[in-house]
């Protein structure tokens, strides 16, 4: 799971630096996504170690941010599928950022649960 939370790191760094270059280097609060992608990905590569409890901490750290960062960005879903509706909003770019972060992050932490269900298993 560690190498899947580097993964989601980079695809969300990736996300924050389209979506700084797409409102024209104006808006540092588009680096947001960049900025949780730093901390899973930073959280992912401390995971890649044989101490099992060090491996479960760091995971449980990054699911924890990834929950949250999903429920601070779940509201842009629908707002997402407004603007396809042809609503209008103030910064389009930063509604389609926001529900690329929250979907990413839904995926990531669907993923992390679905690992320790399946790790608890295995132990019992």
């Amino acid at each position: 799971m560690a190498r899947t939370t580097i993964l989601f790191g980079v695809i969300l760094i990736l996300l924050g630096i389209f979506g700084f270059v797409a409102t024209g280097s104006h808006a540092p609060t588009a680096l947001i996504p960049a900025y949780v992608g730093i901390v899973l990905g930073i959280l992912g590569f401390l995971s890649i170690t044989e101490d099992a409890g060090k491996r479960k901490l760091y995971m449980h750290i990054a699911v924890t941010i990834g929950l949250i960062g999903f429920l601070g960005t779940a509201k842009s879903i629908y707002d997402y599928i407004r603007l396809i509706q042809g609503h209008q909003f103030p910064h389009p770019a930063a509604v389609e950022a926001k529900a690329a972060m929250a979907g990413i992050l839904l995926v990531f932490v669907i993923l992390c649960v679905r690992s320790f269900i399946a790790a608890r298993r295995a132990r019992a």
